[in-house]
């Protein structure tokens, strides 16, 4: 399969590419490396670029013939999400929105994306079921849920198909 690896040079997306790498996927790493590490993947796969920036993105979605997205860019630090919320919004909302349309506007309908328990807050038991309240405490938390609820959308009005 063809698959772009969307913070695929941060630690758990790079680990994702490794796994993929050897599974024997085509990658394609699309970071803007300003939280990720250019040694951690492989040079050949590396696309550098910011996921608001939608026609590039559109253009290397057709260009590689991708087939599905791992969504791993995100800002992920509760307590810097606390002291810097619109950092958290623009990062995690607003850029995973412009991910979104521009998979749709390129016909890319298959979608990975990394959440968090965080989305649970401060859970009833232990261990969190998955059908549990998510009522998130931090803007990080929320910031997930609001892209899960967002991915739902999408996969009713779009025909998405996302985990």
């Amino acid at each position: 399969m063809n698959i772009l690896v969307v913070g695929g040079a941060g630690y758990i997306g790079s680990h994702a590419v490794r796994f993929l790498l050897a599974a024997g996927h085509r990658v394609t790493v699309y970071d803007n490396l300003s939280r990720g590490h250019r040694e951690s993947i492989p040079e050949d796969s590396l696309v550098v670029g910011e996921l608001t920036d939608r026609e590039k993105l559109v253009g290397l979605l057709r260009d590689r013939g991708i087939e599905a997205v791992m969504h791993f860019a995100a800002f992920a630090l509760v307590n810097e999400s606390v002291s810097n919320p619109s950092e958290y919004y623009c990062n995690n909302v607003i850029a995973s929105l412009e991910l979104l349309e521009a998979m749709k506007e390129a016909g890319v309908r298959k979608i990975v994306f990394s959440s968090t328990t965080a989305t649970y807050g401060e859970a009833d038991t232990m261990p969190i079921s998955e059908d549990a309240p998510q009522r998130p405490i931090s803007p990080y938390g929320f910031t997930k849920l609001v892209i899960e609820r967002a991915l739902s959308d999408y996969a009713n009005a779009y025909g998405f198909g996302y985990v």
